[in-house]
């Protein structure tokens, strides 16, 4: 497996949330839609990785303020039928990528 492959196959889901399924805690989906769609949007344009928040350098974490609230996002890896985890992520052909976004608190 590559990191690079990762890194990148990651960055396009996250970027486009094409490629993979997005999902959200409770507390997430209950707040108003704004609040959602803002948060989604600072999904797709994180840029703030770092040594410390994406140690194996696959672009697969993040966190952000917004309204007060600290969120979270995550990226993992499961196989095509999301059953099992995938057994190779730098191969879209056999790993379905699911992000989902959640607030700290839920962690």
């Amino acid at each position: 497996m590559s990191a690079e492959q990762i890194r990148d196959l990651n960055d396009a889901f996250r970027t486009t949330f094409k490629g993979g399924k997005v999902t959200m805690t409770a507390s997430v989906a209950e707040l108003p839609e704004c609040v959602r769609a803002n948060a989604l949007q600072k999904v797709a344009s994180f840029a703030d990785f770092s040594q410390d928040n994406d140690p194996h350098e696959e672009h697969d974490f993040g966190s952000f303020e917004l309204v007060g609230r600290k969120f979270f996002w995550k990226i993992d890896y499961y196989d095509k039928r999301c059953e099992y985890g995938s057994e190779d992520p730098a191969n879209p052909d056999v790993t379905t990528r699911v992000l989902t976004l959640m607030l700290a608190e839920d962690y």
